[in-house]
C-alpha cells in the first residue's frame, strides 16, 4: 500500500473514532436526568457523579502519556473506543447505584485514554500531511455531536429506556470502529519523523520521545482551559439563561445548544482552509475575538432571539480554538509529541469541571448577566497567548507541499 493510500484510509477510520467519540459523549450527557432517574441518583448526590467523569478521564490522560512509551496512540485508540461504547451500554443497562458508578467511572477512564490517543493521532497525521487537518477531525467529532444529541431527543420524546435509546448506537459503531481500527495510520506509518517535514528527509520516528517543558506548554493549557470553560458554560447554561434571564419559551430555550453545535460544525468543516491560508495564529485570534463578542451579545441581549445571536457567534469563535491548540503542542514538542498532547488534554477536564460551576456561584451571588462576563474575559485571554501557536506554524500550517512519500508495507500497528 502506497503512502498516499496509508495516509488517506487513516485519516478517514481517525473520522470515524471522533463521530464515534461525539455520538457517545452527547448520547451520556444529554440523557442525564433519565440515568439520575433510573437508578434513584439524588440532587446533592448528582454533582458527585458528574464531576467524577472528567476527573477520571483526566486521570487516564496521563496515564495515557505513559503508556504510549511503550505502543503506539493507535493501539490505545483501538481498545479505548470499544471500551466507551460498553460502558455507555452498561450506564443504561443497570438498576443498582452501584453499578451506575462502575459504568459512569469506565467511561470517564476510557474516555481520556481515547481523547488523548484520537489527538496524538491527529497531530501526527497532520504532521504527515504537512498541512492543517486537525479542525476536520473536531469537526467530525461535532457531527457525532448533533447525532447523538439527535438521538437522545428522540429517545425522551418516545419515552424510550435508555437501553432501547444506547444499544442499537453501539451495535452499530463498536464493529465499525474495530473494523475502521486496522487502518489507523501516523507519521511513522509514512516514514516522517518528527522534525523533517520541512527538510524533506524520510525516516523512522516517533512523537513520545523527548521531553516537553511544562513552562513552555502552560500558555496552551490556559487556553484549553478558558476555551473549554467557555464551552461548558453554552452547555450547561444556554437553555437557563434564555428562558430565566431572556424569558423565552420552554421550548425556545433549548434551540441556543442545538445552534451552537451547528456552528461549530460549520466553522471546523471550513476552519483547516482557513490555518492553511491564513495561518494558526490569525485563525486563533480572529475565533477568540468572535467568541469574545458572542459572550457580549448574550450578555447585553434584550430578548431571546439576541441571545441565540450571540451563542451562534461563540459556536463559531470557540470552534477553531481547541484543535488547534492541540496542533500547537505538537508543533511546538515536536519530539515528545504525544506526551505534550496528554499532558494538554487534562485541562480540557479542569475547564469543563470549573466553567459550570464558575457561572453558576457568580450567577447566585452577582447575577447571570454579569456571570457571562466572566468566560468572555476568560477566552479573551487567549489573545495574549497567541503567538504560542506561531511555533512551527510555517512548517504546518501553510499548506507547504508534502514531504516526500515512500512505499510502506501493511499496517504495523496490529495487536
Amino acid at each position: 500500500m502506497t503512502t498516499d493510500v496509508r495516509l488517506r484510509h487513516g485519516r478517514a477510520s481517525l473520522g470515524l473514532s471522533f463521530f464515534a467519540q461525539g455520538a457517545a459523549f452527547a448520547l451520556l450527557v444529554t440523557r442525564i436526568p433519565a440515568i439520575q432517574d433510573r437508578y434513584g441518583i439524588s440532587d446533592g448526590l448528582l454533582p458527585v457523579f458528574l464531576a467524577a467523569v472528567p476527573v477520571l478521564a483526566g486521570v487516564s490522560s496521563v496515564a495515557t502519556e505513559q503508556l504510549v512509551k511503550r505502543v503506539r496512540p493507535s493501539v490505545v485508540l483501538r481498545w479505548a473506543q470499544p471500551v466507551v461504547l460498553l460502558a455507555l451500554l452498561g450506564a443504561a443497562a443497570g438498576t443498582e447505584l452501584w453499578q451506575a458508578s462502575l459504568a459512569l467511572g469506565v467511561f470517564g477512564l476510557g474516555v481520556g485514554a481515547l481523547d488523548a490517543s484520537m489527538n496524538m493521532l491527529g497531530v501526527s497525521l497532520q504532521r504527515a500531511y504537512g498541512r492543517s487537518i486537525m479542525l476536520g477531525f473536531h469537526a467530525a467529532y461535532s457531527l457525532g455531536g448533533i447525532a447523538g444529541a439527535s438521538l437522545a431527543w428522540v429517545g425522551a420524546h418516545w419515552h424510550l429506556s435508555l437501553l432501547s435509546s444506547y444499544w442499537p448506537v453501539a451495535v452499530v459503531l463498536l464493529p465499525v470502529c474495530l473494523v475502521g481500527s486496522r487502518w489507523y495510520a501516523d507519521a511513522r506509518d509514512a516514514g516522517v519523523a518528527a522534525g523533517d517535514v520541512e527538510a524533506g528527509v524520510v525516516r523512522a520516528g516517533g512523537g513520545a520521545g523527548g521531553g516537553v517543558v511544562f513552562r513552555l506548554l502552560l500558555p496552551l493549557c490556559l487556553v484549553m482551559a478558558f476555551a473549554y470553560i467557555g464551552d461548558s458554560t453554552v452547555s450547561n447554561w444556554s437553555a437557563k439563561y434564555l428562558q430565566d434571564v431572556l424569558g423565552s419559551s420552554e421550548q425556545l430555550s433549548t434551540v441556543p445548544y442545538n445552534v451552537y453545535m451547528v456552528t461549530t460544525l460549520l466553522g471546523r468543516a471550513v476552519g483547516d482552509f482557513g490555518v492553511r491560508r491564513f495561518g494558526a495564529v490569525a485563525v486563533v485570534r480572529f475565533g477568540t475575538v468572535v467568541a469574545a463578542a458572542g459572550f457580549g451579545v448574550v450578555a447585553a441581549a434584550s430578548g431571546p432571539w439576541v441571545g441565540m445571536l450571540g451563542f451562534t457567534l461563540l459556536g463559531f469563535g470557540l470552534c477553531v480554538i481547541v484543535p488547534q491548540t492541540f496542533a500547537a503542542a505538537g508543533r511546538l514538542f515536536p519530539e515528545a509529541s504525544d506526551a505534550a498532547i496528554a499532558r494538554l488534554n487534562i485541562f480540557n477536564y479542569v475547564g469543563f469541571l470549573v466553567g459550570s460551576p464558575l457561572v453558576g456561584a457568580i450567577g447566585d451571588a452577582w447575577n447571570y448577566r454579569g456571570a457571562m462576563l466572566i468566560p468572555m474575559v476568560l477566552v479573551l485571554a487567549t489573545l495574549v497567548y497567541a503567538r504560542s501557536f506561531g511555533h512551527g506554524d510555517a512548517r504546518y500550517g501553510g499548506g507547504h507541499e508534502r514531504p516526500r512519500t515512500v512505499d510502506v508495507g501493511p499496517s504495523s500497528n496490529e495487536v
